[in-house]
């Protein structure tokens, strides 16, 4: 079986052109990159640029974030593949939040801390690209 950073090494990922924002949410928000509800709340993630055009439903918002994208093909059944980017971006003090979908895992951090994700992302022999 591969392990994690076989996965990684010559692996794509993708960082958004645009950034988003985080945001709690008290009504249904069309056109969200991606939208997480459980018993409590809804938390989306949007495009910032369309803040505005729900302003009425945001009750909380951070700003600021751009999607790091996996592009790999990962095993359902993989261990360990988001603690190892976790912990590595984490040693360079880089927060992040995480989406994932069933085969594609998402990474979001602060626009300020990108470059220093992407360069510590790097070292792990992928091919980062802007999309």
């Amino acid at each position: 079986m591969r392990n994690v950073q076989d996965y990684l090494r010559n692996g794509e990922i993708y960082v958004a052109k645009e950034t988003f924002a985080v945001a709690k949410t008290n009504a249904a928000v069309e056109g969200v990159f991606a939208a997480i509800t459980d018993k409590k709340e809804t938390t989306i993630v949007i495009d910032q640029s369309k803040l505005l055009q729900c302003k009425d439903s945001i009750a909380e918002v951070s700003k600021d974030w751009k999607i790091i994208t996996f592009d790999l093909l990962l095993p359902i059944d993989m261990v360990g593949f988001i603690a190892m980017v976790a912990q590595t971006l984490a040693e360079e003090g880089i927060s992040i939040l995480i989406v994932s979908a069933y085969s594609t895992d998402h990474v979001l951090v602060q626009e300020k801390d990108l470059q220093k994700a992407v360069k510590k992302l790097e070292s792990f022999g992928c091919a980062i690209k802007e999309r």
